[in-house]
């Protein structure tokens, strides 16, 4: 590849690699720890159980407390509250009576917010006491949805998303960069067997070897291999519509804002409403949902991830299409010789010495000298 800083001194690219490169991981450390550092309830939906003055009371502390923190929704009892949560329609709800506070939960949802609706329980239970001037009424927690026993904290799946992204975009690189398949349908199909083996892959280790998801009915290999699908295919779209430049567009959406914003580690709600929503609308984001949703929750809640995923694989595969066979000229439809392939060059010969041919691999050092005899 061509170096672009060629043409400056030796100083300048100094310079520039010294203030460009310490600058790129400085917004890559910002992009990851930001978000996390302003982690916090915002709209966060909640159910409550009834409608008995505790409960108006509950409702009236969590309003004026920490006012837009949360959605709430009030359920007649705790049989709908529990389907409402299993549905994905909220991530918990407070049973709140004159002798005890019951904090529903979904730990498969978020264990985080899981966390946090047990603590606010409890800070319920402390305020309603204060005003009554009486002991605090004891806080149970019942976990509706639980997470698998082999990973109680949720750890193997949020850790599993950034790899994953990684893999993805080198996937694009080496189908349509290092193996440069032509024509666009090779590089489709491609892209399209290996997801979904890099999808099999994931699901045998992370349900299979770890035992971290339960057993499902292959949705989950399903969303993970879209998921992969969704991210490798946008990259290998923008490569053949401006070239290399387009690993790094592709790379830095994906991985450097994507990867970050997804709320995986937490739960979308937890984040900026404007990082929220920007993560939910990338592949690692609503890859990370749809995957919850598949995994525990029997795919319900899935619909608008999926479409998300959905659109970005099409759009990716559109791109591939455009950049070989689109009457514009895109950077996959300029003609470069197969990697490898020697290219013959013409040079010209002292007189007397007759027709010399230089060839030459891309990658050598020097060209090969060889005579060709006379016609």
């Amino acid at each position: 590849m061509r170096n672009p800083l060629a043409k400056h001194p030796w100083w300048r690219q100094l310079v520039v690699v010294a203030v460009v490169l310490p600058l790129m991981i400085v917004l890559a450390v910002l992009a990851f720890a930001w978000p996390n550092a302003r982690l916090a309830p915002r709209g966060l939906p909640v159910g409550i159980v009834g409608t008995s003055p505790a409960s108006q009371q509950a409702v009236a502390a969590l309003t004026r407390a920490e006012p837009g923190a949360f959605s709430l929704a009030l359920y007649a009892d705790q049989a709908t509250a529990r389907r409402a949560v299993e549905d994905r329609d909220v991530y918990g709800a407070f049973e709140i009576t004159s002798g005890r506070i019951t904090v529903l939960e979904a730990s498969a949802a978020s264990p985080t917010v899981a966390q946090l609706l047990t603590s606010t329980g409890q800070q319920l239970a402390a305020g309603a006491a204060a005003a009554r001037r009486a002991p605090a009424a004891p806080v149970s927690a019942v976990d509706v949805v639980p997470l698998s026993r082999s990973d109680p904290r949720g750890l193997v799946l949020s850790s599993a998303l950034l790899p994953l992204t990684i893999c993805s975009i080198i996937m694009a690189a080496a189908v349509a960069l290092l193996l440069r398949f032509r024509p666009a349908w090779r590089q489709i199909l491609s892209l399209t067997v290996v997801s979904a083996t890099a999808g099999l892959g994931a699901i045998l280790i992370t349900e299979g070897f770890l035992g971290a998801l339960p057993h499902g009915d292959g949705t989950s290999w399903a969303a993970l291999a879209l998921t992969v699908l969704a991210v490798s295919a946008p990259t290998a779209g923008l490569i053949a519509l401006i070239g290399p430049p387009g690993l790094g567009l592709g790379a830095g959406l994906m991985i450097f804002i994507g990867n970050p914003f997804s709320g995986a580690t937490s739960a979308p709600q937890l984040l900026p409403t404007a990082v929220s929503h920007i993560g939910q609308w990338l592949p690692p984001g609503a890859g990370a949902s749809l995957l919850r949703s598949t995994a525990y929750f029997g795919g319900r809640g899935a619909g608008g991830h999926l479409v998300v995923l959905i659109v970005w694989a099409v759009l990716g595969l559109a791109a591939i299409l455009a950049g070989h066979h689109a009457p514009f000229r895109f950077a996959a439809s300029r003609p470069s010789p197969p990697p490898g392939e020697p290219v013959r060059t013409a040079t010209v010969a002292a007189p007397g010495a007759g027709d010399q041919d230089d060839w030459f691999t891309p990658g050598d050092a020097h060209p090969r000298h060889a005579r060709s005899s006379p016609a």
